[in-house]
């Protein structure tokens, strides 16, 4: 059984760049038009969603290679690698629900259209753009002297940045 790919758009940046700012108003915003939304955020650090004591994590904690919690409002499954390679982009995407557009946070080096997030703030502002192909816009905080052909967006314009997206992707409106 063969699956269609989501539609896919990304947001990168350097550490402190505004992209989970920008990826939780452009969730929101698509939610209120509508749309079923997923997102992948990757981490380049180890991370818990779990508690210390909680039954979940000392199942973990024993070995369990996947822990699942389920309650009337949500689950989560939690898979512990245990020395295995991290899985590889399309793998993650594979196991995601059906949706209309997933946002992608981090994965800077996947080839999918991005936007590339920019914040004086930012731990690094090398730009992004001049060696990565698919980032087809760029969302600042601040003007821009570098962007080449690429589309401009204020950071926290996130109606045109949603409407971008939305036409980039080819989204289709949301079944009412």
């Amino acid at each position: 059984m063969t699956t269609l790919r989501p539609k896919i758009f990304g947001i990168a940046g350097w550490k402190n760049s505004g992209k989970t700012g920008l990826a939780v108003r452009l969730v929101t915003e698509f939610t209120r038009r509508g749309y079923r939304i997923s997102t992948i955020k990757h981490a380049h650090h180890d991370f818990d969603i779990d508690k210390v004591g909680a039954d979940s994590f000392r199942h973990r904690e024993a070995g369990a290679h996947e822990v699942t919690i389920v309650s009337g409002t949500r689950y989560a499954i939690m898979h512990e690698l245990r020395g295995a390679p991290e899985p590889s982009f399309e793998e993650i995407l594979a196991r995601l629900a059906p949706c209309d557009l997933v946002l992608i946070e981090g994965y800077k080096r996947e080839p999918i259209p991005k936007i590339e997030a920019r914040r004086l703030e930012a731990v690094n502002r090398e730009p992004l753009a001049a060696h990565d192909p698919h980032i087809v816009a760029i969302a600042a905080d601040h003007p821009l002297e570098d962007a080449g052909s690429l589309e401009v967006f204020d950071l926290d314009d996130t109606l045109a940045i949603a409407d971008f997206i939305a036409a980039t992707v080819g989204l289709d409106e949301p079944a009412k």
